[in-house]
């Protein structure tokens, strides 16, 4: 019996004494942080890697952890994730989230950000939606393979190229413009030889145009001369004044001899008509109708 009743009282010490060593652990370990909530959206991304209780850090500091991941229900393509921040942190309005990878392991965690568009102290409220973007390595994958598909189409077009038909006409093209180097390195030769002549050419072009300055020098001598009071080119005006006088009176003179003898042809009319003028003179003519003394003829009678 003694020792039945040792066994039950060293079993019930263990039990209570286990019952008090986990509540002593539960109060030393109790959180008395309280903490906000706030949604990730991200926009037909993936999240791979992302577990819940994954921790969340703004600018390196850890200050919350996952709570939950799950599909939006208004849109299938995008994926929400709910994550809990201390209260004391406050997320600038700017804030934004990327996913980031620890080491080698693959597991990831998120990392929060902001664009230092605004520095307003309220900050993000609680339960407001931040945006997930992309992760630096998800950003150089897919441009590396852009890049590869882009290196793709250049080496399909460069394949496309350099078939034969294209390297036939390569080589006619290259062939005449080697054919047409050749045509100006002639014609440069020519053009070296015909300018070895040009010296020459040069030195007799300034002895024509010096004898022509000379000659030119000569000739504004002479019409100087010519111009000259009591030239020669004076004495041809002074000499054609003087005939101009005289063919004026030579035409005075035929004018007076023209009406002479238009005078003459009268006189000789009038003699022609009625010789006895010579000796009685100029009869007078009879009255005309309208004129004193015109008397009318008479009718002769029956």
């Amino acid at each position: 019996m003694e020792n039945r009743a040792y066994a039950f009282t060293a079993g019930l010490f263990v039990i209570l004494l286990s019952i008090a060593l986990a509540m002593t652990i539960k109060w030393f370990g109790s959180e008395n942080i309280t903490y906000h909530t706030y949604y990730l959206v991200s926009r037909g991304g993936s999240v791979s890697g992302l577990n819940p209780e994954a921790s969340v850090r703004f600018r390196g500091v850890n200050v919350g952890k996952v709570s939950e991941i799950y599909f939006d229900p208004q849109n299938m393509h995008n994926i929400i994730v709910r994550i809990a921040v201390i209260s004391g942190v406050t997320l600038p309005e700017s804030a934004y989230a990327q996913l980031a990878s620890q080491g080698i392991t693959g597991l990831a965690y998120i990392e929060l950000d902001d664009d230092n568009s605004n520095d307003e102290a309220d900050g993000l409220a609680p339960e407001a939606r931040i945006p997930l973007r992309s992760s630096l390595i998800k950003t150089l994958s897919d441009s590396a393979q852009e890049m590869l598909k882009n290196i793709n189409e250049a080496a399909g077009r460069v394949n496309g190229l350099l078939s034969k038909q294209n390297q036939a006409s390569i080589e006619v093209i290259l062939s005449n413009l080697a054919e047409t180097l050749q045509s100006y390195h002639n014609l440069a030769n020519q053009l070296m030889d015909g300018t070895k002549g040009l010296p020459q050419l040069t030195n007799e072009m300034t002895t024509t145009f010096r004898q022509s300055r000379y000659v030119l020098s000569e000739v504004g001598q002479s019409l100087e001369k010519l111009n000259q009071q009591g030239g020669a080119l004076d004495n041809i005006a002074q000499n054609s004044l003087g005939l101009t006088d005289t063919l004026t009176s030579l035409q005075e003179a035929g004018n007076s001899i023209s009406q002479s003898a238009r005078t003459l042809d009268q006189l000789m009319d009038s003699f022609a008509t009625q010789p006895q003028s010579l000796l009685f003179g100029k009869s007078t003519p009879m009255p005309g109708p309208g004129e004193a003394g015109f008397t009318p003829p008479r009718k002769q009678e029956k």
